[in-house]
């Protein structure tokens, strides 16, 4: 089989995983490990193909599996395209080869590349550009000679009212009502010549903008036409991919994501690596036994992604399919539906009549999840059962440890929520960097939004990110390591843990980052200072927990 590569390595030593992968949230088993070491290796030897890595890196997959006879090995695959190819020798081949020679997939994007062609000629026509010129230019000429108009009747106005007085004062009978009559004349003369500069104008620009639809109308007609012709080519395309499972039941993408909140599969899905994987050992009688995937060559300009780190499948495109393939194979636990509060307690440094300040440990929610309840709030209403709290102020994500404040009355959750907002509250967290820093101090502004492909990762968006702002200070070097103090200026969700990792960032994930870095025993972010005004008092106030690590 071209694609079953065997280990090169001796693996006799190691025993099997009792479960398959959870591919959502894992640690690489050994297998794995040594099956995407000797890929790594192969990626770095071979000569066959060339991909510029430093440019466009590439998420890689390996599937370790049990032959027919007995023998283990390992599949690799990689996501979508590489070197500019579906195929390449030694890797899994894509589930639905769009490109291949003659496919309909090629055949229909030539109508529509026809019309993007079409677009862009319209869109590029120098008339369309004139008539916008015009317009502009029309409308603005008009503008400023209604304003001439209307500064002349004021005056007029004015120097009517100057006339009647005067006539007023030295004329009588005929001689005062022809002065009113004349002046009358003016008043309408000049109204009716506002009301003709209107008309001129209006009929000058209308037939501008009669042109110009005509021209909009008519690249909006090719692009309506365009969308039409695109989602039927897409919803053809997405029924070709048929994924397997361990009981040989084949779904298309369309059928898969039927039951989904989002029935329309994302762009890209099934091109993934691991989907590619196990379809291709079940198609050929391979057992699986375990999956790990690794990002090799430079992170993309958004997400963290960092070489040959591992990480889990995404959620947006791969959770419905491999909920699919899955379905029948006994799964490691799902590490999000534990508990791991379990058996913790929080410390609760300071309390009174209006606030409660606890240092939150590591792996504890700070307010309830979709799956686990327990969390620092649901231990505070038990606590306090008689207050009009616990209100919540601001929150730790459940990995990181720290001080945290909450309200007891509505009367200090006011005056708290105001000081949040006016970013009035002071925080310090300390954090452990892979690696060393290069200065002493700096700062981070790369706006953040949600990876709406692979919740809950963050990722940076210029275009559609809310700003977000750190500042940060080298404390000292710990082997390899930094120590350093993070002022979060901003409050968005994962901020330091990006602002760290990102390749405009500090470049350097935070030890023990399981989502944008590599797991440890924990996450070494500790929320150490916390400095506010007291909502009743109105004095100065700061708690400092020192970091357990």
């Amino acid at each position: 089989m071209p694609c079953f590569t065997p280990f090169n390595t001796d693996i006799s030593h190691i025993s099997l995983p009792e479960k398959f992968t959870f591919p959502f949230c894992y640690e690489p088993s050994e297998l794995s490990q040594i099956a995407a070491q000797e890929l790594q290796h192969h990626l770095q030897s071979q000569t066959q193909w060339q991909h510029d890595f430093e440019q466009d890196g590439k998420m890689f997959g390996v599937l370790v599996v049990k032959h027919s006879n007995g023998q283990l090995g390992y599949l690799s695959s990689f996501s979508g395209k590489l070197a500019d190819q579906n195929h390449l020798s030694g890797f899994v081949p894509p589930v639905f080869d769009m490109l291949t020679e003659g496919s309909f997939f090629l055949e229909g994007t030539a109508p529509i590349n026809a019309i993007n062609h079409r677009i862009q000629q319209l869109e590029n026509d120098p008339q369309l550009a004139c008539f916008h010129q015009q317009l502009t230019e029309n409308k603005k000429q008009a503008e400023d000679e209604l304003e001439v108009q209307r500064q002349l009747m004021i005056q007029g106005r004015k120097q009517r009212k100057l006339a009647r007085k005067e006539a007023e004062a030295n004329l009588t009978n005929e001689a005062l009502e022809a002065v009113f009559d004349d002046l009358g004349k003016q008043s309408v003369a000049e109204k009716a010549q506002q009301k003709h500069l209107k008309t001129h104008w209006a009929k000058q620009i209308a037939v501008i903008e009669d042109q110009l639809a005509q021209k909009i109308e008519a690249i909006e007609q090719l692009k309506l036409q365009r969308k039409q012709q695109s989602s039927a080519l897409q919803k053809k395309l997405f029924a070709q991919y048929k994924f397997l499972n361990k009981h040989s039941q084949e779904k298309s993408l369309l059928e898969i994501f039927s039951a989904t909140a989002n029935p329309t599969p994302p762009a890209g899905s099934g091109e993934c690596a691991a989907p590619k994987l196990l379809h291709y050992a079940f198609k050929h009688g391979f057992t699986p036994i375990a999956l790990a995937e690794f990002w090799w060559g430079t992170s993309p300009r958004s997400e963290i992604r960092q070489h040959q780190k591992f990480y889990p499948a995404c959620q947006n495109k791969c959770h419905p399919i491999l909920t699919h393939m899955l379905e029948g194979i006994t799964l490691e636990d799902n590490p999000l539906l534990k508990n791991h509060a379990e058996g913790k307690e929080i410390e609760i440094i300071y309390e009174d009549e209006a606030i409660v300040v606890v240092n939150k440990p590591a792996e504890f929610l700070s307010v309830p999840g979709v799956n686990v309840k327990d969390s620092v709030f649901t231990r505070l209403q038990a606590l306090y059962p008689e207050v009009e709290g616990p209100f919540v102020l601001h929150r730790l994500d459940m990995s990181t440890s720290g001080l945290l404040v909450f309200a007891l009355t509505r009367r200090a959750n006011k005056s708290l929520q105001k000081q949040f907002i006016t970013r009035e509250i002071e925080k310090r967290y300390v954090a452990l960097l892979e690696g060393k820093v290069s200065f002493d101090r700096g700062e981070i502004t790369l706006p953040l939004r949600g990876d709406l492909e692979d919740r809950p990762r963050q990722m940076v968006c210029f275009e559609h990110g809310k700003p977000a702002h750190t500042t940060w200070e080298w404390i000292e070097n710990i082997g390899g390591n930094s120590r350093v103090y993070l002022y979060p200026k901003t409050g968005r969700t994962h901020q330091l843990r990006v602002h760290c990792a990102h390749q405009n960032g500090l470049n350097m994930a935070i030890v023990g980052d399981d989502l944008y870095g590599k797991k440890t025993n924990r996450l070494h972010l500790h929320a150490e200072q916390l400095t506010f005004e007291h909502p009743y008092t109105k004095k100065q106030l700061t708690f400092q927990v020192k970091a357990d690590f």
